[in-house]
């Protein structure tokens, strides 16, 4: 699921679309319990389109977890965490009181975790000061591990200090690094869940993030992608892009080594590819759709974005992206 560049975007659009009471969330259904026992290999592919049951729930995260086969998202405005079936309905995976405006989330299958960027989306609106947490769940059941506090990390923060954790990479070793758009900020989690700063930038906003093995993360926001070095953040450097991408809010890797970034003030996904560890990228291919999306997920080797429909009342919809 921001204070970037994207913030007439979508921060404005998160509250006009979020007027009146949140809808309670929707717990399993007895379809869903007669549907697990179906043999995860016989579980059919997502269709190219999937229009949830309900709206109101405003999904701005989206992960696909390929060993029960099921997209989740985050909610910015119930908080839990949802399973989208292929038929739309919506079900209930992690349901915890603690969760105020659930972000960005990661699988990390590896380690059986789903990590959940845990914000306050009524910072927006100068309502609150936000709120930066890590919450961390199992896999395979949905009870919590661990709710780490983010912004405690940050010291003596101004009076005015707000916070908004967005978005999460995890790296082989189980250490996990959330942006915080408000505070500029990236944290490192270790896997004993200690968390400390990594980087503050002086004048961007880090929104989407993903973790490369040769040791630094790539994160974007705005029309900026930035190369951060874990082990000399300080050497942090913006990255050339072949061209101006816009909105530049979820990032993720395909299965051929390519950066897919989604735009989501330009309807459209941009992957990107690197010939001198990320200095310098070049455009591989885009793909466009009608109504505005934040962040995907990769199933095989094609990538779904997420609508949350922050501006009108249709339920969000999961659409399979085609490059050209």
């Amino acid at each position: 699921m921001r204070d970037r560049l994207f913030v007439t975007a979508v921060a404005v659009a998160m509250f006009v679309g979020c007027a009146g009471e949140p809808q309670q969330p929707v717990p399993p259904s007895d379809t869903a319990a007669t549907e697990s026992e179906v043999p995860i290999s016989a579980a059919p592919d997502p269709p190219e389109m999937i229009v949830a049951e309900r709206g109101g729930f405003i999904p701005e995260g989206v992960e696909y977890d390929t060993i029960n086969r099921r997209f989740l998202t985050g909610s910015l405005s119930e908080g839990w965490i949802f399973e989208i079936h292929n038929d739309g309905r919506v079900t209930a995976v992690v349901s915890d009181p603690e969760l105020v405006s659930s972000v960005g989330i990661e699988v990390d299958e590896p380690n059986d975790r789903l990590l959940v960027a845990n914000s306050d989306r009524s910072v927006f609106d100068g309502a609150s000061a936000g709120q930066a947490k890590l919450g961390v769940y199992s896999l395979s059941t949905g009870e919590r591990i661990a709710m780490v506090d983010l912004g405690a990390a940050i010291v003596e923060a101004p009076t005015d200090a707000a916070f908004f954790a967005n978005d999460i990479a995890v790296a082989d070793d189980g250490t996990a690094y959330v942006t915080d758009t408000r505070m500029r900020a990236i944290y490192r989690v270790g896997p004993d869940y200690e968390v400390s700063v990594l980087h503050r930038f002086d004048d961007f906003g880090p929104n989407g993030i993903v973790h490369h093995s040769s040791g630094y993360l790539l994160v974007c926001g705005g029309t900026e992608l930035w190369k951060v070095p874990v082990d000399n953040p300080v050497g942090a450097t913006g990255v050339i892009l072949p061209e101006e991408v816009e909105g530049q809010d979820g990032m993720l890797w395909m299965s051929d080594g390519r950066l897919a970034i989604v735009s989501n003030s330009g309807n459209r996904v941009v992957t990107l590819t690197s010939e001198d560890d990320w200095a310098t990228s070049q455009r591989v291919a885009v793909a466009s759709y009608e109504t505005q999306a934040t962040t995907g997920a990769l199933v095989g080797d094609h990538i779904y974005v997420v609508h949350p429909h922050f501006t009108d009342q249709d339920p969000p919809s999961l659409e399979r992206v085609t490059f050209e």
